[in-house]
């Protein structure tokens, strides 16, 4: 019996030891560590634009996000593939961040990549977006996240069709759809 309580106390504090490192260095845990800023236009933007940045705490995103967009949005998470409100949508219109209404993609540049996601060939304007390295899942990614707001929006990847060459493969719970 003895041995069996040491066997399991060991296993369980290597658990913990290993489990508390690998936290350490996760970049779902602490974005600085793992994620490298690309581009970041919002630098040039006018002084009344920068006053337009948005700063909430988490207790205020959750307030204000559903339990999905929190989770896309503010803790860099993913919605399963083909499940989203706006996968199949096809109407015309602008698609702004869910978490503070930022203008980011059009309906014009939206197209069926088949990934499982909305996908768009270009933002609306390149300073509504900020790319950044993401070094998550063993790979190397580039995340897209709101210009206005940081909110974790998919990743792009050079996959696209012309005249950019880009997917931008978003998640719709990151996302909100006005009619033209």
């Amino acid at each position: 019996m003895s041995r069996l309580f040491i066997f399991t106390s060991i296993i369980i504090s290597s658990t913990l030891i290993f489990g508390f490192l690998s936290l350490k260095d996760n970049p779902r845990t602490d974005a600085n560590k793992s994620y490298t800023q690309l581009s970041d236009s919002t630098m040039n933007k006018s002084e009344s634009d920068m006053k337009t940045k948005i700063v909430k705490s988490d207790e205020e995103w959750k307030k204000e996000l559903t339990p999905e967009q929190y989770y896309v949005l503010r803790q860099k998470g993913t919605e399963p593939a083909f499940t989203g409100e706006y996968y199949h949508l096809n109407e015309d219109g602008i698609y702004t961040c869910a978490a503070c209404g930022n203008e980011l993609f059009s309906s014009d540049t939206k197209y069926e990549s088949g990934s499982g996601w909305p996908s768009y060939w270009a933002p609306v304007d390149e300073g509504k977006v900020k790319l950044i390295e993401d070094h998550s899942l063993g790979m190397v990614r580039t995340e897209v996240v709101c210009g206005r707001c940081g909110g974790h929006l998919g990743h792009v990847f050079d996959d696209g069709p012309k005249p950019t060459g880009k997917r931008y493969c978003i998640n719709s719970a990151a996302l909100e759809f006005k009619k033209k």
